[in-house]
């Protein structure tokens, strides 16, 4: 097992790949398979040899057959063994290693590292896209996408290098063998791979394509079930089976029907290839028959075309269903290469710098964004929050507070105008060190179907487990979470949430998520909606943790719930993206303003928004 371990390790199979993923098929490939190149043409040049040594067999058969015809059954063992040592050796010792070696070669290299190599990078590359990437898309399609296109990837390898390079090879020595027994048997040979080749060579670009209609509409099928699943409890509330069973059928249908051209293409190409090796065995074998009955060929001559006729035949069908898998694997490729290859939206350009553990004040100088539109987001915002300061932002549903808090994290970059963070452009620093100093907390709290203990070591992973129990008496969460056990019977913080935390309430969701806060730790802390899924009393118990984690930190915090901004150093009120009044929360009652009539109106602490959703 150790001499396996060490010989699958020669392909390094969570290499990174150099620069973007290309476009282009070819390229595309060599992206993909970078840095285990050598480590296939060795595994090629075994299949190679393993097909050449099909034909060898062929050669032994007529060598031993004209052997037994000229020395006689007496002395055939006394006259002849050095040829029957050396079949003995070719059957029992050459011929096992090769195909063992080649054998392993697809067993040990390529099948444990190429789809782990190619979807390492596919998935790191993904990883890499902006949120409106994964906002156009299904997750469930997304992820269908990386599987099938590593998986194809490798088909794709494996079988070119068990099935094209070891018949390639079987086909020259084929070839260089029958020109030696007569040189017309060589060019009946050549004219039937010319008609195999033509055939190829029509079918395969259509079968190509009709394997990648095939696969988009796999992948919707995919998609459209992952999203119901992932939706089921809004389907049940909505009663909306049917609807979503109709949906589903439309996709399955439209799947159906490309399985359906596809599977016919499939079929009439085998049907054609099968008829055209049927004449193979009639060519040589009957070539080399007229030849013998003219003395230009011996008994072994026959037995070896027959041989060989009998073997490329067979061959046929196997290189002919491996080649529509083949093409059918590179449709699919490119399919998952259209959807998983765009280029990154939102990237750091090559001076970018690390945004100091301060972090510092935020500023938004002039900021306009709108998602593309004429209307939404913010317009011609300016604002600066001080290092230390804590604001409050409010306004109606579309006033632009989300959007405040995007641009804050660089989810989108803003149209025109500049937000900083330190006195840096967001544009000038990393992604990953801007979005390491910001902690944050949301109304739709995101919960992986992990551990407790991992959902809230999230946020900082290296934290001990003091730290994390620390965090989670904090928010409140600790007594809930001992008393958790999921179905396999995992307890306490060990216990697994479910999909999106769908086995625990919304107030339970948002008090691991503060938790998961709480433990990063970073200077800036963004509260959107934190406590909104929070009953009062729960609220009223973690108001005071939650002041003393906003000590020292710069806060930005969004809520309906006006009750909760009222000690914020600041407020600002926003409509239709731009800011209509700012001041402390007395000093905004005092102006009798949009603020002071939000207070008013309110019902058990939350705004009444009589304005257009956005």
């Amino acid at each position: 097992m150790r001499y396996v371990t060490r010989i699958g390790s020669w392909i390094d199979a969570f290499r990174p790949a150099e620069g973007p993923p290309p476009r282009q098929l070819g390229a595309f490939f060599r992206w993909a398979l970078s840095g285990a190149f050598g480590v296939l043409a060795w595994s090629a040049g075994i299949s190679a040899l393993a097909g050449a040594l099909e034909v060898v067999t062929a050669v032994i058969l007529g060598w031993v057959i004209d052997a037994a015809l000229s020395s006689g059954p007496d002395s055939f063992f006394s006259s002849q063994w050095p040829l029957v040592a050396g079949s003995l050796v070719f059957f029992v010792l050459l011929r096992p290693l090769v195909f063992g070696l080649s054998a392993a070669a697809n067993g040990i290299l390529i099948g444990p590292n190429v789809q782990p190599l190619v979807l390492s990078r596919l998935h790191r590359w993904t990883l890499g896209q902006a949120v409106t990437f994964f906002d156009n898309d299904f997750a469930g399609r997304i992820a269908q996408k990386q599987m099938q296109t590593a998986r194809a990837v490798t088909d794709v390898t494996a079988e070119f290098i068990n099935v094209i390079c070891f018949a390639l090879a079987s086909l020259v020595a084929s070839a260089l063998l029958l020109a030696t027994i007569d040189g017309w048997i060589g060019l009946a040979l050549m004219v039937w791979l010319v008609a195999y080749l033509a055939l190829i060579t029509w079918f395969m670009p259509r079968i190509r394509g009709s394997s990648m209609g095939r696969a988009a509409a796999r992948a919707l099928v995919t998609g459209q079930v992952v999203d119901t699943v992932t939706n089921m409890r809004t389907v049940k509330l909505f009663a909306h089976a049917e609807h979503e069973d109709r949906v589903a059928l439309d996709a399955m249908g439209r799947f159906r029907e490309r399985a359906l051209a596809f599977g016919g293409l499939s079929s009439l190409f085998r049907f054609a290839l099968m008829a055209l090796a049927g004449l193979l065995p009639v060519l040589l074998v009957g070539g080399a028959l007229i030849l013998w009955t003219h003395g230009l060929a011996t008994a072994g001559d026959i037995a070896a075309s027959g041989a060989i006729a009998i073997r490329i035949a067979q061959m046929t069908g196997w290189v002919s269903f491996t080649l529509m898998g083949i093409y059918s694997n590179l449709g699919e490729v490119e399919d998952g290469m259209h959807t998983l290859t765009p280029p990154h939206g939102l990237t750091d350009h090559g001076n970018a710098v690390e945004l100091s553990a301060e972090a510092g004040p935020i500023g938004y100088d002039n900021v306009t964004f709108a998602y593309g539109r004429d209307t939404g987001g913010v317009m011609d915002l300016t604002l600066s929050v001080g290092a230390g300061e804590k604001l409050g932002v409010v306004g109606p549903s579309g006033a632009g507070k989300s959007t405040l808090v995007a641009l804050l994290l660089r989810l989108y970059d803003p149209e025109t105008g500049r937000v900083s963070v330190g006195g840096h452009d967001l544009r000038d620093l990393t992604q990953e060190s801007l979005r390491r100093r910001i902690g944050m907390v949301t109304q739709e709290t995101a919960m992986f179907n992990r551990s407790a203990r991992d959902n809230i070591l999230y946020g900082r992973p290296d934290a001990s487990e003091a730290e994390m129990i620390a965090a989670a008496r904090k928010a409140e969460a600790h007594d809930f979470i001992l008393g958790l056990e999921d179905h396999k019977g995992r307890r306490g913080y060990d216990a697994h949430l479910g999909e999106r935390g769908v086995k625990l309430s919304g107030g339970q969701r948002q008090r691991i998520a503060l938790a998961r806060a709480i433990v990063k730790d970073a200077p800036i802390l963004v509260l959107d909606e934190a406590t909104s899924a929070l009953d009062s009393e729960v609220e009223a118990s973690i108001q005071s943790a939650l002041e003393r984690v906003m000590e020292g930190k710069t806060v930005v915090a969004i809520a309906h719930r006006l009750s909760t901004l009222a000690q914020m150093d600041r407020i600002i009120v926003l409509e239709a993206g731009r800011i209509v009044e700012q001041g402390t929360h007395d000093a905004l009652l005092e102006q009798g303003g949009i603020y002071a009539r939000y207070w008013q109106r309110q019902s058990g602490g939350f705004i009444v928004d009589t304005e257009a959703a956005e």
